[in-house]
């Protein structure tokens, strides 16, 4: 494989610590929060924060990968591939960054509308740019909670996508960003 057909180095790394974020911190920690609710109220704002900070991690981290990405495009496709799979392919992306995106945005967001500033991971305090609005953080936290179904969906077609590719195409895809 030639070099040229890979991610450059920081965008590999960059995609890999995000997935590792996501899956390994975020997600779990949403999941739990949301449908395993803590009756410890530390332990569960420590959830939360975790949650959180975290959160601003990956919006951190999506930026630099779109910076990143506009600096040095995504390899090409390989040419058979059909033009239904670019377009799948191409949609999943796009919708996996605008996602890694808005998703910390309307929770943070949320958050600061349920009343709770942010201290990232308990240090760094961020201003609240939304007052307490209980009708504005329901309104939040739907579209987070919408969001996080969203991306789940898109991470799990990603996968499977990648998975094709490498067991059933077998064109290499997967490589370009090992």
């Amino acid at each position: 494989m030639i070099a040229e057909s890979r991610y450059d180095l920081i965008a590999r790394c960059l995609h890999w610590i995000t997935a590792a974020v996501l899956i390994a911190i975020v997600v779990p920690a949403g999941i739990w929060i949301h449908y395993f609710e803590p009756a410890d109220q530390a332990f569960k704002l420590q959830l939360y924060n975790i949650h959180e900070s975290f959160g601003v991690c990956v919006f951190v981290i999506a930026l630099l990968r779109l910076w990143n990405r506009h600096r040095r495009p995504a390899p090409p496709l390989p040419a058979d591939l059909p033009g239904s799979m670019r377009v799948a392919a191409h949609a999943t992306h796009v919708c996996l960054y605008v996602l890694l995106v808005l998703m910390p945005v309307t929770g943070f967001l949320a958050t600061n509308a349920w009343g709770f500033p942010l201290k990232v991971f308990g240090v760094l305090p961020l201003p609240s740019p939304v007052g307490k609005d209980e009708a504005l953080a329901k309104v939040l936290s739907l579209l987070h909670w919408i969001g996080a179904m969203a991306i789940i969906t898109f991470i799990a077609a990603h996968v499977a996508g990648a998975l094709y590719h490498q067991f059933v195409r077998r064109d290499g895809i997967l490589r370009r960003m090992l």
